[in-house]
């Protein structure tokens, strides 16, 4: 059993995974319309609040929904205080290395080239263990806080140590798509988080926009980490690295860059970070 699991005293042989506090719960989606419930707030968070483009098809049901959701766990954050399809306040998509057939279908393919996870060396950093890609995170607006994510997390320890995860991995996004709003901060995340040669996960070629605007040492490391977007500064600080360049989504109006987890170092930092 992992430390993380060991800390919280859990059990692998618990089944259901689920982390409940007074009226908070966190557990994987159970039926079809939990999974819907999950998607009608990704359409409320990305569509109607962040202002993404949606097809018709996603415009016309309200929810934002792809093949992916066919093959992932719908992890849920529900507020058994409210009733019907409100009582889901936050998801995470959460995809196993072992439910697909090759890397390609890992939804962090169409952006980033995830071949070197796929190499001798970073092999052998997994040893008997696997990968899972994080993805499609939101929480309602008025959920955004620590304790919330405090309890997602905890809960993605235990499904990490069910599931023997080495790496986490996944896009994460910066909002707009001017690329001078985020030349401080990629800059300070290639310099400071790239993943290293041994596996470097670079962009899509013929979608890589560059990162590095600014050497080392001629931008304000203080400025940059102030510009960084909530969620990417809480995976730097779980211990993370960072692709090698970054992805313009248009239809999210977002640039994305890659995060790669090592469980090992999510280990030693959760709780420390939960604790602040």
């Amino acid at each position: 059993m992992n430390n993380i699991a060991n800390k919280y005293n859990l059990s692998p042989d618990d089944d259901p995974i689920s982390v409940i506090s007074g009226d908070f719960e966190v557990r994987l989606a159970r039926t079809e319309d939990e999974i819907k419930a999950g998607q009608k707030l990704r359409y409320q968070v990305f569509f109607e609040e962040l202002g993404a483009i949606p097809s018709d098809e996603v415009k016309k049901e309200a929810r934002d929904f792809d093949d992916f959701d066919d093959i992932c766990d719908h992890l849920l954050a529900f507020d058994n205080s409210k009733f019907g399809p409100d009582k889901v306040v936050a998801t995470y998509r959460l995809l196993r290395e072992e439910t697909i057939d090759q890397k390609q279908d890992f939804y962090s393919a169409s952006e980033f080239d995830l071949t070197s996870l796929y190499n001798d060396h970073f092999r052998a950093l997994l040893g008997e263990r696997q990968l899972l890609e994080l993805g499609r995170s939101c929480v309602r607006e008025e959920y955004r806080t620590s304790a919330t994510m405090h309890l997602m997390w905890k809960f993605i320890a235990r499904y990490v140590n069910r599931h023997n995860i080495a790496y986490l991995f996944g896009c994460a996004s910066l909002p707009g798509i001017n690329q001078d709003d985020h030349k401080l901060t990629l800059t300070h995340l290639y310099h400071a988080h790239k993943t290293p040669d041994e596996f470097n996960i670079p962009a899509v070629k013929k979608l890589t926009q560059k990162m590095d605007y600014y050497a080392e040492g001629e931008y304000s490391k203080k400025e940059a980490l102030r510009s960084l977007a909530p969620l990417v500064k809480g995976y730097l600080r779980l211990g993370c690295y960072i692709g090698d360049g970054a992805v313009i989504d248009e239809q999210f109006n977002t640039t994305d860059v890659f995060i790669l987890l090592p469980v090992d170092r999510l280990e030693s930092r959760y709780l420390p970070l939960l604790d602040e």
